[in-house]
């Protein structure tokens, strides 16, 4: 009788162990479908699923969270719901894109400056080793160099892997036309080293002279 008892219990126990989880799945579930929802931009569905449970700061494939695919996408608005989320913006992806660095690359100034009130780090690089502002200089987006030039404790003299300073940037990959002239009056006004060189040892002025750039010249001066 004690045999049966012990048998009976041993295999009540061995059920309980056995028996599969679904929780695991369901979840893995829920994530695939707020990161298709962010991709569609559909508002009302990532709310859904986030008051439901969903994490703000999953992931794709590719190690993209949710805020930067709707950074990517342009997607202000899901990108504001997000953040009210308290998504974070600095997680960076397999290409150590993040939300921060890729708003500034691509000139959103307003994700720049909703991103920088919620928490941007500024020693978080990207696969260059740069900054949100250098991307920003060499492709000529002025009012997002502006916003990040002025921002307290920026790095504006950070060094990339290439050996170029956001005004060197601004200087060698711009065309020196009025908007990169813009640039190179922010940099300066906001405390930039004119003089910092490249690894060749030649400075933006240098370069700025060496490329007929006769404006951005006389502003380095």
């Amino acid at each position: 009788m004690k045999v049966f008892v012990f048998l009976l219990a041993f295999g009540s126990l061995s059920a309980c162990e056995e028996k599969p989880i679904d929780f695991p799945k369901q979840e893995m579930m829920q994530e695939s479908d707020i990161i298709n929802q962010v991709n569609k931009n559909n508002r009302a569905a990532v709310k859904s699923a986030l008051d439901k449970g969903a994490d703000v700061n999953t992931k794709d494939n590719n190690g993209r969270s949710l805020l930067l695919i709707a950074t990517i996408g342009k997607q202000t608005e899901i990108a504001k719901m997000l953040i009210s989320y308290k998504a974070d913006v600095n997680l960076q992806d397999d290409q150590l894109d993040s939300p921060f660095l890729y708003a500034g690359a691509s000139g959103q100034t307003e994700l720049v400056r909703l991103f920088l009130d919620h928490g941007a780090r500024f020693e978080v690089f990207n696969r260059y080793n740069g900054t949100a502002l250098i991307p920003a200089c060499e492709r000529g987006h002025v009012e997002t160099v502006k916003v990040l030039a002025e921002a307290k404790g920026f790095p504006i003299n950070h060094v990339n892997r290439l050996g170029w300073t956001a005004l060197m940037e601004a200087v060698i990959l711009g065309n020196g036309t009025q908007k990169y002239q813009e640039i190179v009056h922010i940099l300066k006004d906001n405390g930039a080293d004119l003089n910092i060189p490249d690894h060749s040892g030649k400075t933006p002025l240098q370069h700025a002279e060496s490329l007929g750039f006769k404006e951005i010249a006389r502003i380095l001066k």
